[in-house]
């Protein structure tokens, strides 16, 4: 063999080494948007988190995008102007049809929301909402309006029974309460924003839900809702008893041309770095990768589904 044949063989070689090389670093050379709600939201927060801790731990370069809502959010992802989101499981629902390039990941925590109202309101539970400002309609969180109403309906009330006051977004529902034009707001336990209201008003009192038999009712309405359990806490701001709350999962997804091996390694480094994302955005404590799947009718990504056989977790139940 010559000495020019073993120096191209030697070049060849390199440039495969770098190939593959570069390989491995081209997800954490790309930038992946991941797409948010404003600033003072849960959501927003949750998914700050998640995005510090896929580029610090995970080499997985993520930007965060804020924008108006959830509705807002799964189109971007479905058209690839944004690689990751989370929204809750009724707005998936009601627009996964149109955005066919939607994979889901899985639920990462669950939502915990309701109706918030002045503590010297005299108001104790949905119910006590009939003739009140409800803020209703959420333009850029369209889930939410059938939510509201449900939510209603698990008190007993329907729209009738209620003054519509019509916001975008839940940011919009907690501003316009805190100026005086609503009688309530909805949001979700954990959010800045609660906390936020809650001082500026002078206190706040979320209202309970009954166990049954208004849930039926609601569920006619907006589908995948449940109730879950509360009680006074350094999250649950405005919760003086234990009590029920309307609850339903966040679920973070992305979209097909994402590729499997960056899917991947997204759940396995929440998974290994869960203190973290704690340390950010504490609801995130009920993040596992266990949880993940679950019985959706959403078509999930493969790169979790194939996370999801390597370590052996089977599908669950929706509640």
């Amino acid at each position: 063999m010559s000495a020019i044949t073993i120096r191209r063989r030697g070049l060849l070689s390199a440039a495969l080494a770098v190939a593959i090389a570069g390989v491995g670093s081209n997800a954490s050379a790309q930038t992946f948007g991941f797409a948010a709600m404003q600033p003072g939201s849960l959501n927003h927060t949750t998914s700050s988190a998640i995005s510090k801790v896929l580029k610090e731990k995970g080499g997985l370069n993520t930007l965060v995008q804020p924008t108006a809502g959830e509705s807002v959010m799964i189109a971007i992802v479905g058209r690839g102007e944004a690689d990751f989101a989370m929204a809750n499981a009724p707005e998936l629902g009601a627009l996964v049809s149109t955005q066919p390039a939607l994979r889901m990941i899985g639920p990462i925590y669950t939502l915990k929301t309701g109706f918030w109202v002045r503590k010297d309101s005299g108001m104790h539970t949905v119910s006590d909402l009939r003739g009140k400002r409800v803020t209703m309609g959420y333009s850029a969180m369209r889930a939410l309006d059938p939510m509201s109403r449900a939510i209603l309906a698990a008190g007993g009330l329907t729209e009738k029974d209620i003054k519509p006051v019509l916001v975008p977004n839940v940011v919009r529902s907690a501003d316009d309460f805190a100026a005086g034009a609503a009688d309530m707001f909805m949001f979700a336990f954990g959010a800045p924003k609660v906390r936020e209201v809650d001082v500026t008003v002078g206190g706040t009192r979320f209202l309970a839900i009954p166990d049954s038999p208004g849930m039926a009712a609601a569920n006619k309405i907006s589908p995948f809702g449940y109730l879950s359990d509360v009680a006074p806490g350094p999250i649950f701001i405005g919760v003086e008893k234990p009590m029920k709350t309307y609850t339903i999962d966040n679920i973070l997804f992305t979209h097909a041309k994402v590729s499997d091996e960056v899917v991947y390694k997204l759940i396995e480094t929440l998974e290994g770095n869960k203190a973290d994302l704690i340390a950010v955005a504490p609801p995130l404590r009920e993040f596992s990768a266990a949880n993940l799947n679950k019985q959706y009718p959403f078509t999930y990504h493969p790169g979790a589904l194939k996370y999801f056989k390597d370590k052996n977790i089977a599908a669950k139940a929706i509640q």
